[in-house]
């Protein structure tokens, strides 16, 4: 898949070159109307081919992803010319309206490294939009699927284990369920501590310069950026806290994730009982029993696929070993008095 090589050599052309491959933007009706294109196409940004850059877009990455099924992802935004986006004081960032954020999956050992599926996320007049489109096999076009998919793929993880699954393209509610923070669909990815202004195409990116300038998550797989514990807790607010918050999704369930707001005590699952009764908990007192990795359903839940114990409940059929492995390094290096 390709990343940032196209970006960077638009970007870097001289302004004589650049002046004769001047590119029409996207559909603003299609991006900024109360209508879902049937096909990406509609929205003119120029998509399929052989092209994975959105016209206009700026490609971004992160430094600790989220999990879906190791699926490498063509990440970038796109930001309507003569607006800008803001750092709020939570930092995150504040999109103008019109802004289209793409995320694209694929494997590259699968149907020639080309995505399955693209998800956007469009902020119009009324709020955001999520919308997933599933790639036709040949690349040339993909078709909105608003009530989700399973699509057969087939891959190899970096332990070389060959995996066949049904890849879940999620639907409209799932989209929702994920980001919502207080029952508006939101941005979960592009924030600034987790978006890697260290990468090459990040001198492009046109946000807040004060957003290069927010405390770094460290990278969930680089001890050079953290300690175990700071790398688990990292993971965790990407792969869990977009829900694990008190105005996310599972607030219910008194279980908060977030990087730098919750504290590491009961809250945040450390000797915390499980809300209700069932299977989800293997039988365990205890989401995080220090010292005990193997008897915290925490990772019970992370290494399983079953439908009714894992999670995350959506986006992924496989079990991320690795982040798991990272999680049950933390936990067992915990004091077991949880001092």
């Amino acid at each position: 898949m390709k990343h940032v090589v196209a970006v960077l050599a638009a970007m870097l052309l001289p302004a004589a070159s650049a002046a004769t491959i001047i590119e029409e933007g996207p559909d603003k009706v299609a991006i900024l109307g109360d209508a879902n294109p049937a096909k990406l196409s509609e929205f003119a940004f120029g998509l399929g081919n052989g092209n994975d850059r959105p016209r206009g877009a700026y490609a971004y990455s992160l430094r600790t992803p989220l999990f879906s099924d190791y699926a490498e992802k063509d990440r970038y935004i796109y930001i309507p010319p003569g607006t800008q986006a803001r750092l709020g004081a939570d930092g995150a960032i504040a999109f103008p309206v019109g802004t289209v954020i793409f995320k694209s999956f694929g494997w590259p050992d699968w149907n020639d490294g080309r995505p399955v599926e693209t998800r956007l996320l469009i902020r119009r007049e009324k709020g955001w939009v999520a919308l997933p489109y599933i790639w036709d096999a040949d690349g040339r076009d993909a078709t909105l699927a608003l009530g989700g998919r399973r699509v057969p793929v087939a891959f190899k993880s970096p332990d070389g284990h060959t995996h066949n699954i049904r890849y879940a393209v999620p639907n409209m509610n799932q989209c929702k369920e994920c980001h919502s923070l207080n029952g508006a669909i939101v941005p979960i990815g592009p924030k600034a501590a987790n978006i890697d202004f260290e990468a090459a195409s990040a001198a492009y990116l046109p946000l807040p310069s004060a957003a290069r300038s927010v405390a770094a998550m460290p990278r969930w797989d680089d001890p050079a950026t953290g300690s175990v514990a700071d790398r688990a807790r990292a993971y965790l607010d990407v792969n869990c806290a977009h829900c694990h918050n008190p105005a996310g999704s599972a607030s219910n369930s008194g279980l908060f994730l977030r990087w730098t707001d919750d504290p590491s005590g009961v809250n945040y699952g450390i000797g915390k009982r499980p809300t209700a009764a069932g299977r989800g908990s293997g039988g365990m007192d205890f989401a995080i029993a220090p010292g005990d990795p193997a008897h915290s359903f925490m990772i019970y839940r992370l290494e399983s696929t079953d439908p009714g114990i894992a999670m995350p409940e959506v986006g992924r059929s496989t079990v991320h070993k690795e982040g798991a492995a990272l999680l049950r390094q933390w936990i067992a290096e915990m004091p077991k008095d949880g001092g």
